[in-house]
């Protein structure tokens, strides 16, 4: 039986894919996810949750293994470094998103990947392969949790952040390549990291900075699982679908393995997998879209007297409610889980070059009395098309009333950084640049994204997280 079971596929798989043998899209959509996640952890370094993770960190001591962006150069112990940049990945919701399974694969997997790489002294190729893999794995173990029929994830419905979960996973395979164990070892290092995945997505309805920690606590799981099964630890071979297995404890048993094993190593979801073109939950998006039409077609604000946010029932929940709290977010991480937070951004703001910023979720913005005067107009309800795209897309219906008498309506149905509507390379870089702005110097930017969109031929990682260890001082107000 230990021979047939899904970790050992998902082992011989991780152990059988070369870098040769990645297809194209695949190679060139690694390249850009480290070159974005590195830029979300610069640009994280606004946040006092992350000055509070790399103190914690840097006080911990231990072995000189891996980089800590923004760290400095002394290298710490490579749990600790993914820990560390993992936080930083996910801290801004910047990160980005699988559809339909709703995680948010790099932000462990490329942490952790990163941290083994450095450990290691691997070669890019060898990154790349490794991050590619552990971001196939944890996508299919997503998929493996979404349920078709209610088009929704189960992982979601038990309130599990199936991100820091899978990504725990995900993660302890591409370390476990880059730290050489064999097919065998990735069966293991499957069984270890099982007991380690967790998190809970309470924060995104009613606050706490907590969920920030998921992927730094996923990653630096990943890398200890991986070390620990170098040492001789071992895990369940039927780790995933066992009676008392991965599937049963988080899932009830209710899985799809179709979906992890399915044209694995032919089929893969990687070069899918959406970036996001505003700091904010996945799931407001194409509110912020829809405002920002709706101000281009001449709808002025000031004389709005009503808004109607549709969107996917299932999301309600998560971005208008509890409807008060919604409406009057305290800091500029609340705002970023609010619907009525991004129409009044959408209709008021749009400082970043793709339309939304950082700058546009501030915690003075989040208070700003002008915003919280839309935001108390704004209704969030279920629309019936929207519900029916969910989860493919996370789609938005905005109606707006104006003192006039007259409706304004806008649909957008797909979401911006997906294969439907692609952020271009130099959107992509755009973003890079306006997370990084004044925290690298113009040659330390330039090198990151020349090293980063040549990861192959690079012969150390570290070479690429260098210009990234010391950022320079920015004076500005925090989002907490």
């Amino acid at each position: 039986m230990a021979e047939h079971t899904l970790a050992r596929q998902l082992a011989d798989f991780a152990a059988d894919t070369s870098y040769e043998s990645l297809p194209d899209e695949v190679t060139a959509s690694v390249r850009k996810r480290v070159v974005d996640v590195l830029g979300l952890c610069v640009a994280a370094h606004r946040l006092p949750t992350s000055a509070a993770i790399v103190a914690q960190v840097r006080e911990q001591g231990g072995r000189p293994q891996a980089t800590v962006v923004g760290g400095g150069h002394t290298l710490v112990p490579a749990p600790l470094a993914a820990l560390a940049n993992g936080v930083l990945a996910h801290s801004l919701d910047y990160d980005d998103t699988h559809l339909p399974s709703v995680l948010h694969p790099s932000a462990s997997v490329v942490p952790a990947a990163l941290a083994a790489a450095e450990t290691a002294g691997a070669d890019g190729r060898a990154t790349i392969r490794a991050i590619a893999v552990g971001l196939e794995v944890c996508v299919r173990l997503g998929m493996a949790g979404y349920d078709q029929e209610s088009g929704n994830s189960t992982f979601f419905e038990h309130g599990q952040h199936a991100t820091s979960i899978c990504g725990a996973l995900g993660g302890a395979v591409a370390a476990g390549l880059l730290l050489g164990l064999s097919s065998d070892g990735l069966v293991d290092v499957l069984g270890v990291a099982a007991s380690m995945a967790g998190g809970i997505i309470e924060a995104n309805r009613t606050g706490g900075t907590v969920k920030r920690l998921h992927c730094g606590l996923a990653a630096q799981s990943a890398v200890t699982a991986a070390q620990l099964v170098g040492r001789g630890f071992t895990g369940p071979p039927t780790v995933l679908e066992g009676r008392f297995g991965f599937f049963e404890a988080f899932l009830h048993g209710a899985y799809d393995p179709a979906a992890v094993t399915g044209g694995l190593g032919t089929e893969w979801a990687v070069p899918g997998i959406f970036f996001k073109p505003y700091p904010a939950n996945h799931f407001t998006h194409t509110a912020a879209d829809a405002a920002m039409a709706l101000r281009a077609q001449g709808l002025d604000p000031a004389r709005v007297e009503r808004l109607v946010l549709g969107v996917p029932a299932p999301v309600i929940r998560t971005i208008g409610q509890p409807i008060e709290r919604k409406r009057a977010p305290e800091t500029g991480y609340q705002a970023q889980f609010s619907g009525p937070y991004l129409v009044a951004a959408g209709l008021l703001g749009g400082g970043g070059g793709l339309g939304l910023g950082l700058d546009d979720f501030t915690d003075a913005l989040a208070r700003d009395p002008a915003r919280r005067e839309l935001m108390a107009k704004v209704e969030v309800v279920a629309d019936e098309t929207a519900t029916g795209i969910f989860p493919a897309q996370f789609p938005a219906v905005l109606t707006a009333h104006d003192t006039d008498g007259r409706e304004w309506r806008e649909e957008v149905l797909s979401n911006r950084g997906g294969p439907g509507r692609p952020l271009s390379d130099g959107e992509l870089a755009l973003k890079f640049r306006d997370n990084v702005s004044g925290r690298l110097s113009d040659a330390a930017v330039d090198l990151v994204m020349e090293r980063g969109l040549r990861l192959g031929e690079l012969d150390r990682i570290q070479d690429l997280l260098r210009p990234v260890a010391e950022l320079n001082p920015v004076a500005g107000g925090h989002h907490d």
